[in-house]
């Protein structure tokens, strides 16, 4: 492992006496990666314990042949097993307290999770709040919620993942729709990572070509938000290293995690949309790769917008999803993103430009100086090869709708912390104005 991009510390002691960091953490979940993997839900509940289990899930998934096979990797290793499948395509406020409603009245000592970001992030709420209860406003990231620190260790929790995109079975973020606030937030602690993630690729095979784009969008974003963070030594010293954040800002160990999902989103993202098989099983482990980095070094600007685009939305709809108002995630990540890196590029151009070399942009006759318009040009050429729509004009959205969505933009300050440059209102209102709309 190189650290000779990182910023230059005198003899270690720098960051010392400027009062920043010096040390980045790793955590992640324990990984288990291959086809025909789910099976080994029921062995891995068993070895940590689990006695009783919680399994989260939706409607549409309790339909599909991976749950049963989820199920009865269960039973076969003796688990009682209850099933909660009123999970939300986007968790709001009442689909939270519902299942954690339901945790509190089952009482199990652990929890599986099978299905995309909303079901695992569903689970990761359910555990927290029937491990250590308090008001549902507790633990909700600040300012729209108290903040409060997660006071001890969850139950276990096994997650599942059935699209190729959140990364949630790997991280300690849990996000939702809070109607109340016309806005997307959630609750960040390490102690809600999942104790372990087994992915099977081939949940990956039937899911819609619009699942697919939009799921791998929100790949591409964390592994390119997460490379283009502010540096992990740039972040003042935490008073307890225990009070170190997950969203550290970039490291060594993010960096690698990072270049590879984008080595893989260039490569394969395209044709796993067009339905190959081979190329979404590439997808799912950038998945998790990008979700390993994200959750080491946080990602920022494009998604606080994104949560604003999503939390906010009157009528679109997507292709592939429930027929109801919704921009998916990754889209919502994804039609603010060109803009985004055009503006973060000035404060590390060779990391922009080798973000875009990575995602096989043509940089003939360009340079390091060009880097953000590469990647932007790079960016908007894969958006327009999966067909996600023109930017913001293309959810709905017109001039009218920016100081509303700066409103719903600027709580997001756990994101926008992490990124390089500072991002007020204003400069939230001219990355909005330049994301109307590309082509």
């Amino acid at each position: 492992m190189s650290c000779r991009h990182l910023a230059a510390i005198d003899a270690g002691l720098g960051a010392v006496t400027t009062g920043h960091e010096t040390g980045f953490t790793v955590d992640t979940s324990r990984v288990t990666f291959g086809p025909g993997s789910l099976a080994e839900v029921g062995a891995r509940a068993r070895g940590l314990g689990i006695k009783r289990a919680a399994l989260i899930t939706d409607r549409h998934l309790r339909k599909l042949p991976w749950f049963d096979e989820v199920e009865s990797s269960l039973k076969a290793a003796g688990i009682d097993t209850i099933v909660f499948d009123e999970v939300a395509i986007e968790p709001t406020e009442e689909s939270w307290e519902k299942a954690i409603a339901f945790a509190n009245e089952a009482k199990p000592d652990g929890f599986i999770s099978l299905g995309g970001g909303s079901v695992i992030d569903t689970a990761k709420v359910a555990n927290l709040y029937s491990s250590h209860p308090a008001p549902f406003t507790a633990y909700i990231n600040a300012p729209l919620g108290d903040g409060r620190a997660v006071p001890g260790p969850l139950a276990p929790h096994i997650a599942c993942p059935t699209t190729s995109g959140t990364g949630s079975e790997v991280t300690g973020i849990a996000i939702f729709d809070w109607h109340a606030h016309r806005a997307k937030t959630g609750i960040s602690s390490p102690r809600l990572r999942p104790t372990e993630a087994i992915v099977d690729p081939r949940v990956t095979h039937s899911l819609p070509a619009g699942v697919v784009a939009a799921s791998g969008m929100d790949v591409l974003c964390h592994a390119l938000e997460s490379y283009t963070a502010k540096p992990y030594t740039s972040r003042p010293a935490p008073p307890s290293p225990l009070a170190r954040p997950a969203s550290q800002g970039r490291n060594p160990w993010s960096d690698m995690g990072c270049r590879e999902a984008l080595r893989l989103c260039g490569a394969h993202l395209a044709d796993a949309v067009a339905g190959d098989l081979a190329a979404r099983e590439q997808m799912m482990w950038a998945a998790t790769l990008a979700g390993i980095a994200f959750g080491n070094a946080g990602v920022h600007i494009p998604h606080a917008m994104a949560y604003a685009v999503a939390g906010q939305v009157r009528a679109f709809h997507a292709k592939g999803y429930p027929e109801l108002p919704l921009v998916p995630h990754g889209m919502a990540v994804a039609v603010s993103a060109p803009a985004c890196f055009r503006a973060t590029s000035a404060t590390a151009p060779g990391r922009h430009y080798e973000a875009a070399q990575m995602l096989g942009a043509d940089t003939i006759g360009a340079g390091e100086k060009d880097g953000g318009e590469v990647l932007a040009t790079r960016f908007t050429e894969l958006m327009k090869a999966v067909h996600i729509p023109n930017g913001l004009s293309g959810v709905g959205y017109s001039r009218s709708d920016i100081a509303s969505l700066v409103e719903g933009a600027l709580p997001q300050q756990r994101l926008l912390s992490n990124a390089p440059i500072m991002t007020d209102a204003g400069v939230l209102a001219n990355l909005f104005e330049q994301s109307l709309a590309y082509w």
